[in-house]
C-alpha cells in the first residue's frame, strides 16, 4: 500500500496475555509505531521493542480523541485497544472521528468471547451489557427468567454491586461466574449464587457472568409493551397498563429513533419505548418538580437510566431539545401551541400520538384529525371486581386517543442525535 493510501491509524486489539499473544501483523504494526497511544495498563503491556512515543489515554477520553489524534498527525500512529476495538471499544470514536477508511483495525478476541468459550455458552444466545462509565442499572432490562447475560464490568466492585441489584430484583437464585484475567496465566474463575454472594473485590479486569433465575413472587417485565402498574413508583399520573400497550403500539418505536414523552407524569410511556430496543432514546417533559424526580427513579428501577427528564412546561420547555422521531402528548393537550410545537418538529414519517380522558382536550384532538387524518379511537377497559357477594366488571374512564403519522417525502437520518438526546456515551472505550 502506497503511502498516500495507508490508514492514518492502526488499531491494534490486545488481551490479558499481551504481547505473546499477538498475531505476528499485530506485533509488526506496534514495532514500526512511531506513536503508540492507549491506556497505562495496555501500553506497559509492550515489549521495549516497541519504540515509539507512549502516551497514555487522558480522563476524560472521548472528548480528547480528536485533539491528541491532530497532535501525532503525520505519524504511524497505533492505538491499543482491550480485546476487539470495534465491540464496546475505541474503535467507534476513533470511525467517528477520522472515517472508517483512516483506519487499520486488526483485533484480538474479545473478553466476551473468551467468556462463551470457558463457559460453554453459545454466543448468539448470550447477551452483553455493558457497565464500562455507565450506571448499573442498565443492567435491569437484560434480566429474562433463564436467560444468559455477561456483563462487561467496570472495576473490582461490580461483581458485588451485579448482585445486589439481582437480589433486589427478584434474581437472587441467579448462578454469577467472575472471569478475571481472561487469556492470562492470571486466569480465574469464581462462582456463586447472587443471594448468597459475599466475595471480596477480585481483579479489576474482569466479565460477570449471570444465568438469570427468578423468584416466583417478582415481578415479571417482559420484552413487550404493557409493564404490571405495580413495577412503577406513581401518584395516580400513570398511563395504565392496557392502554400504555395500544399507545406503544401506534408510537412503533424502532431501533435508534428518539421520543418526546410531552406530560411524563410516571414516565410509563418513555420508559417503555427505551426498553423497546437498546438504542432507543427519550426525553421525558414533565412540569411537576416530583414527579420529575419519581420518573428519574423509575428510569433506573425499570433499567433504562440514560433516558432524560426535563422538568418544565410544555411547549416552552421543548425549546432547545433534538428532534423527535416520534412525540407523545399525555398532558396540556389545551395548552396553546402545544400540538402546532410537537407537529412542526416531527420529521416526515414522524408519529404523533395523543390520549386524553377530558372533553375539552378530545375536541382539540377531533379538530387535528380532521386537518391532518390519523386515527381517532376510543380505548376503553373493564376490570372484574367484588360487587357484594359476587363479580361484576369496573369500567375505568375511557380514553380516546389520536395517533397520525406526518406525511413522507423523505426519512430525516436520526442516529447523530440520540447520544445527545439521552445524555450518555456513545460507547466504551476500553
Amino acid at each position: 500500500m502506497s503511502p498516500a493510501h495507508r490508514p492514518a491509524v492502526t488499531v491494534v486489539g490486545i488481551g490479558a496475555d499481551g504481547w505473546n499473544g499477538l498475531p505476528a501483523p499485530s506485533q509488526d504494526a506496534l514495532r514500526k509505531a512511531e506513536t503508540l497511544i492507549g491506556g497505562a495498563r495496555q501500553l506497559g503491556l509492550l515489549p521495549e521493542e516497541c519504540t515509539g512515543e507512549r502516551v497514555a489515554w487522558p480522563s476524560p477520553l472521548r472528548p480528547a480523541v480528536p485533539g491528541l489524534l491532530a497532535a501525532h498527525a503525520g505519524r504511524r500512529v497505533c492505538v491499543l485497544a482491550s480485546g476487539d476495538p470495534m465491540f464496546y471499544g475505541i474503535g467507534r470514536a476513533l470511525t467517528d472521528v477520522l472515517g472508517a477508511g483512516a483506519l487499520r483495525v486488526l483485533p484480538h478476541p474479545s473478553s466476551v468471547a473468551y467468556a462463551c468459550a470457558r463457559l460453554g455458552w453459545p454466543l448468539e444466545d448470550t447477551e452483553t451489557v455493558t457497565l464500562v462509565g455507565r450506571p448499573v442499572a442498565n443492567l435491569v432490562a437484560a434480566l429474562h427468567d433463564r436467560r444468559r447475560v455477561l456483563v462487561l464490568s467496570a472495576g473490582s466492585t461490580t461483581p458485588a454491586e451485579v448482585a445486589g441489584l439481582l437480589r433486589q430484583g427478584g434474581f437472587g437464585p441467579s448462578r454469577m461466574h467472575v472471569l478475571e484475567q481472561l487469556g492470562s496465566e492470571k486466569e480465574r474463575c469464581t462462582e456463586g449464587i447472587a443471594d448468597t454472594w459475599d466475595e471480596p473485590p477480585g481483579d479489576a479486569l474482569n466479565i460477570v457472568a449471570v444465568d438469570c433465575r427468578i423468584t416466583p413472587d417478582a415481578v415479571r417485565l417482559g420484552c413487550v409493551p404493557g409493564l404490571p402498574d405495580e413495577a412503577y413508583d406513581h401518584d395516580g399520573q400513570l398511563t395504565k397498563r392496557h392502554v400504555r400497550a395500544a399507545t406503544l403500539g401506534a408510537l412503533a418505536p424502532s431501533p435508534g429513533e428518539l421520543l418526546w414523552d410531552i406530560g411524563g407524569g410516571s414516565g410509563s410511556i418513555a420508559i417503555e419505548w427505551m426498553r423497546a430496543h437498546r438504542s432507543c432514546a427519550a426525553i421525558s417533559v414533565e412540569r411537576d418538580p416530583a414527579r420529575a424526580e419519581r420518573i428519574a427513579r423509575n428510569a433506573d428501577a425499570l433499567g433504562v437510566p440514560g433516558l432524560r427528564v426535563v422538568t418544565g412546561a410544555a411547549p416552552g420547555a421543548l425549546a432547545g431539545l433534538p428532534a423527535p422521531d416520534a412525540v407523545f402528548v399525555g398532558g396540556g393537550l389545551t395548552s396553546h401551541g402545544l400540538l402546532e410545537a410537537c407537529w412542526d418538529v416531527l420529521p416526515p414519517g414522524g408519529r404523533l400520538v395523543a390520549n386524553t380522558v377530558t372533553l375539552e382536550s378530545e375536541a382539540v384532538l377531533a379538530g387535528w384529525h380532521r386537518r391532518h387524518g390519523g386515527d381517532l379511537v376510543r380505548l376503553s377497559a373493564a376490570h372484574a371486581a367484588p360487587v357484594g357477594g359476587f363479580t361484576g366488571w369496573r369500567q375505568a374512564m375511557p380514553v380516546t386517543q389520536w395517533s397520525v403519522r406526518k406525511e413522507t417525502t423523505g426519512i430525516t437520518p436520526h442516529s447523530d442525535r440520540i447520544a445527545t438526546a439521552a445524555n450518555i456515551p456513545t460507547g466504551d472505550e476500553r
